[in-house]
């Protein structure tokens, strides 16, 4: 992993998804022994915000006529 010249980095994928960083996630760097960590910050805005941490993450792929058939009772 490369730093950019505006000194970003891209948290792999299988990282953001496992402590559930979506965008707008607000995360902090702590140094400890060497060390530096990503930790995840509460967002006091988005605290009881139940759906907010959802947002983006969908990975079915279908249709919207194929969703609305699945919430239809079929007769």
């Amino acid at each position: 992993m490369r730093v950019t010249t505006k000194g970003q980095v891209t948290i792999p994928q299988h990282i953001r998804e496992k402590l559930g960083i979506v965008p707008a996630t607000n995360i902090e760097f702590v140094e400890e022994k060497g060390r530096v960590y990503i930790v995840k910050k509460e967002d006091p805005e988005n605290r009881g915000n139940k759906f907010r941490k959802l947002r983006s993450v969908a990975t079915v792929r279908m249709t919207t006529d194929e969703i609305m058939a699945l919430t239809r009772k079929e007769k």
